[in-house]
């Protein structure tokens, strides 16, 4: 990095945001002062505290007492933050909180609505476009003046599949209608057989267009019917389509048993709504063109090619109108989601993606002397877009505003005009603030994360070799180009490129399709609910509770503080929560149950010495100490193995930070058995350190005998990999090729690989 990029600021002492005597979660008597208008970067271990500081207390204690300005009836509308546990804070200004929690949404929300660019374009199309359909909610797929009416601005449509319902290599005299209600010579049969424009005699697959047409869709003609009693009927004909949509789709579900709704789910299949052609809008807004696309072929376009279509507008007025579209869509490109379209469903993002598009709304504020708080913005990144990244944090510094990232990547770190390291470990072992100064100061220093900077990558040169592959074969989901590449099984393959290039299509998508048996380890958020513990998630509770059942002869459902053990007073919870309608909620120790959860009579019964209550407060490492229960060490060790022995069994999930939510993720999984395992950037909220536990741990796996795959931007489980598969060479459009398969140490020598080139660089660093 270049001497202007690693220029910090300097702030007169005495006028940052201070925070005395922080306590939340395992933070002991933090206090600190951080300096305004520069980029904070808090460093440590995963687990050690860092959240804990920057969004449990500072974040929470900033949006609360924002929220406290409002009038009592938009409190009321608005989230409720309790009070964190810390003496005081000073100097607070307003913040901007950009979280890893997935945009979500549902199926009307895409990158154009959440980005604020789609209601741009409506007023463009209405104003520029022609022929105009008329005001911009015209344009609207969410108003129902403007959406498709036949999928309601969806896009997509369920309908019935011809190809489920009929079997072509058959005539109707042999039985070609596979839904139920047509044997052969049935009435429902003869509806068919007897159209005069039908022949049941001849196969479906040697029928011309025109007799499918009729067969399927036709809705001309008399049919008689003759029934068994000899009586006959004349009805008007109806294609087994529009018949099939009339019965099954467009009557009242509820009318019909759950076996014919089940019966008729084998036939229908879910596909572009065939009125819009998946453009979600009404025929009239379709119909309007703006250099000579629609609206909806706007923002199919990839980011890149819309950003030159406008750049191309030759109209001085509609190019002055578009400026606004244009300036949005380069901040999203200067993001590095250049790859991704308008159209694209928010619900099928990334955690980082999702996390950078939230950013994207800021770029454009005038605002100043704001707090911006990130929580690992370089998630989901390759190398070379952190470099995009570090531009956008230093921007935002430069307009005026603090920034307060928590971070673990070292390129992040540097840009830093101060550190603070939380630490020296994790949990019980944090909580404690080890390290504040510039990165060059850290970097020389004594702890973790300083050691961890000084380090330089060493690629492997002794890979294991294949014991078999599983091979891909032309796969074509999303960008990839028909790709053929075979996975080697029995050892341990990195899948990288940049962001878009079509790893996740290629792995999580046509791999794991080809593989549903395989163990697979995603970005998804785990339930982190008050009543949600490490026991629970891993269905530790179950055999513990047994185990109580057996020594004491209760029931076991006494000793579950969700059913019958628990404490009345606070259901369980181990703490009383008041809410009061335009009040923040308050939190008190429950003193009944002591915080423990349960009755007096459940924690009356013991198991060698201890009650369920003594159990839950134990740490993963003592459990494996105190267990001797098969069913109960292996969930016990799985969490060992992951780094997290020193959880308590009974901590609330809620109080995990990402890494541990990743890895108590992999525990689950690890315990489940399988021999291919599918890894999404397992190296999430890792700190430097933590990266040799994890190469441990797949190692182990595959010295197990498992195939491991891994989709990794962490050049430090890159290079320790056996084999590497590089997707690219750019994102999106520019993506979805093979450009380098072997092993690390020949991505060093590869050309056109953005991949070796950065992990050339990551050997020569330290």
């Amino acid at each position: 990095m270049t001497a202007a990029a690693r220029k910090t600021r300097q702030q007169p002492a005495g006028d940052g945001i201070r925070v005395t005597g922080a306590h939340e979660n395992n933070l002991k008597d933090v206090s600190l002062e951080l300096p305004k208008n520069q980029i904070t970067v808090f460093v440590g271990v995963s687990g050690s505290g860092k959240s804990s500081v920057v969004f449990d207390t500072i974040a929470v204690e900033a949006q609360r007492q924002l929220n406290a300005t409002f009038p009592w009836f938009i409190r009321n509308q608005l989230p409720k933050h309790e009070r964190p546990h810390v003496d005081s804070i000073e100097n607070l200004t307003t913040p901007v909180i950009v979280d890893q929690r997935p945009l979500g949404g549902n199926a009307r929300s895409t990158v154009g609505t959440v980005a604020d660019i789609h209601p741009l374009l409506r007023v463009l199309f209405s104003r520029q476009g022609k022929p105009s359909a008329g005001n911009p909610s015209l344009y609207s797929f969410n108003d129902p003046n403007g959406m498709c009416p036949d999928c309601e601005g969806i896009g997509r449509a369920v309908r019935p599949d011809p190809e489920l319902m009929l079997d072509m290599t058959k005539s109707l005299d042999e039985g070609a209608i596979l839904v139920p209600g047509y044997p052969v010579g049935s009435p429902g049969w003869q509806f068919y057989a007897n159209h005069d424009a039908i022949n049941p005699a001849k196969k479906l697959n040697k029928y011309t267009a025109k007799e499918m047409d009729t067969l399927l869709h036709g809705n001309e003609g008399k049919v008689q019917l003759t029934f068994k009693n000899g009586k006959t009927q004349t009805l008007t004909f109806e294609g087994l389509v529009a018949n099939f949509t009339r019965r099954h789709l467009k009557r009242d579900t509820g009318s019909m048993s759950e076996k014919t709704r089940a019966q008729a789910e084998k036939f229908i299949s879910e596909g572009t709504c065939p009125a819009c052609r998946g453009g979600r809008l009404s025929a009239a807004a379709l119909a309007t063109k703006l250099a000579g696309k629609n609206i909806a072929q706007w923002c199919e376009l990839q980011i890149t090619d819309l950003i030159e279509l406008i750049r191309s507008i030759k109209d001085k007025q509609t190019s002055a109108m578009a400026q606004g579209v244009l300036a949005a869509l380069e901040r999203i490109e200067a993001i590095g989601l250049g790859y991704l379209s308008l159209d694209r469903a928010t619900t099928s993002l990334s955690g980082g993606e999702g996390q950078r598009l939230k950013l994207v709304k800021h770029l454009g504020s005038d605002l100043t002397g704001l707090t911006y708080v990130f929580d690992e913005p370089s998630v989901g990144l390759h190398p070379r877009d952190v470099g995009r990244l570090n531009d956008l944090l230093r921007a935002l510094r430069d307009k005026g505003n603090t920034i307060l990232v928590v971070e673990h990547d070292p390129d992040v770190i540097e840009i830093a005009d101060h550190v603070v390291e939380i630490g020296p470990r994790a949990g019980v072992h944090g909580g404690e603030v080890v390290f504040e100064g510039t990165y060059k100061q850290l970097r020389a220093g004594k702890t973790l994360t300083g050691a961890g900077l000084a380090r330089s990558g060493v690629v492997k040169v002794d890979p294991r070799s294949a014991k078999g592959k599983l091979p891909i074969k032309r796969a074509s989901l999303h960008n990839l180009k028909n790709v053929t590449v075979d996975i080697p099984k029995g050892v341990l393959t990195a899948v990288t490129g940049v962001a878009g290039s079509g790893k996740s299509s290629l792995i999580s998508g046509v791999f794991r399709e080809a593989h549903p048996d395989a163990i697979f380890v995603d970005q998804t958020p785990i339930a982190a609910s008050s009543r949600s513990t490490p026991a629970t998630y891993l269905g530790l509770m179950d055999p513990v509770r047994k185990l109580f059942a057996k020594a004491s002869g209760a029931n076991a459902a006494l000793f579950s503080f969700n059913s019958q053990g628990a404490c009345e007073e606070c259901q369980g919870r181990g703490v009383l929560i008041t809410e009061v309608s335009y009040m923040d909620p308050i939190t008190t120790h429950c003193e009944s149950c002591d915080g423990r959860r349960f009755k007096d009579e459940v924690l009356a019964h013991k198991l060698r010495g201890k009650s369920i209550a003594d159990v839950l407060e134990l740490s993963a490492e003592q459990a494996a100490e105190y267990f001797t229960e098969a069913p109960v060490l292996a969930k016990v060790n799985a969490l060992i193995e992951t780094g997290l022995g020193y959880l308590g069994l009974g901590q609330a999930l809620s109080t995990l930070s990402g890494g541990e939510r990743q890895r108590i993720k992999l525990a689950d999984r690890l315990s489940g058995g399988g021999n291919v395992y599918i890894l999404d950037e397992p190296t999430t909220g890792l700190h430097m350190t933590d990266i040799d536990m994890l190469l441990g741990l797949l190692n182990g796996m595959v010295d197990a005998g498992n195939t491991v795959v891994v989709i990794e931007h962490n050049l430090a489980v890159i290079e320790q990999a056996d084999w590497v598969i590089d997707l690219g060479p750019g994102g999106g459009k520019n993506g979805g090729e093979i450009v380098f398969t072997g092993t690390p140490e020949k991505l060093l020598t590869a050309e056109n690989s953005l991949t070796g080139e950065y992990l050339n660089r990551y050997q020569q660093a330290g």
